[in-house]
């Protein structure tokens, strides 16, 4: 087993600007061992977001190596990690990005049906068991324009862990709720890191919120000021 699930050295990300580029990652690395729970803190504009889409492979660094697990993502092809990534993460956004025609079940059963390996009975059970444990056995059914901010939240974390994923990596998810809701989707995914053994990386601006994990990475600048 690797000590590392997930390692970045030396990232960089530059946005060109015309003639000009915007630097938002001026060498960041960070180190992240399994089943740890981190947040990547700081003002906005440090960087946090880009930083987060870059480990979770959904942004191309300029500069740096990321690998995951030992294997390095970005020496991939696009299909490849796009594959890759469904199977072994999970994505939590602060909109929760739920499809508003779909219900709660299907919601959550869909990234595990494009698993087309997996039986289609095994994956509904998971995802009804997924909605259960988080608290919404009774919303089964239930469409998006139906769930309150928490629930859809609720639901949009148990879609993350509908694959059995490694990483769960969260990007401001208590950002849309008051503060009741977002305490309690926090101890939720606190809850699941212990139960199912996932590695959490969570962005946060917040430092009381940062506080709920195990260990605070902090940013400015684009750059990393305390880990």
């Amino acid at each position: 087993m690797n000590e590392y699930v997930m390692e970045a050295s030396g990232v960089h990300k530059a946005y060109k600007n015309g003639i000009s580029a915007l630097e938002v990652l001026k060498g960041v690395s960070v180190a992240v061992k399994p089943r740890e729970f981190i947040a990547i803190q700081g003002p906005s504009g440090a960087g946090k977001s880009t930083l987060l889409h870059i480990l979770g492979g959904l942004d191309i660094p300029t500069g740096g190596n990321v690998l995951f697990e030992g294997k390095d993502m970005y020496s991939l092809a696009e299909r490849e990690r796009v594959s890759f990534r469904n199977r072994s993460m999970g994505f939590v956004f602060q909109f929760y990005h739920l499809l508003p025609e779909l219900n709660a079940l299907e919601n959550v059963a869909l990234p595990g049906l494009l698993r087309s390996w997996w039986e289609r009975k095994k994956i509904f059970s998971r995802a009804r068991h997924l909605l259960e444990r988080v608290g919404l056995a009774e919303r089964l059914t239930h469409l998006p324009g139906e769930l309150s901010g928490g629930e859809q939240q609720r639901v949009a974390i148990a879609r993350a862990l509908i694959n059995e994923p490694a990483l769960l990596l969260c990007d401001e998810p208590t950002g849309n709720l008051d503060s009741e809701n977002g305490r309690k989707i926090l101890e939720l995914l606190k809850q699941l890191n212990n139960e199912f053994q996932t590695t959490v990386i969570m962005v946060t601006h917040d430092r009381e919120i940062a506080g709920f994990s195990s260990r605070v990475i902090s940013l400015k600048d684009g750059l990393v000021i305390n880990s």
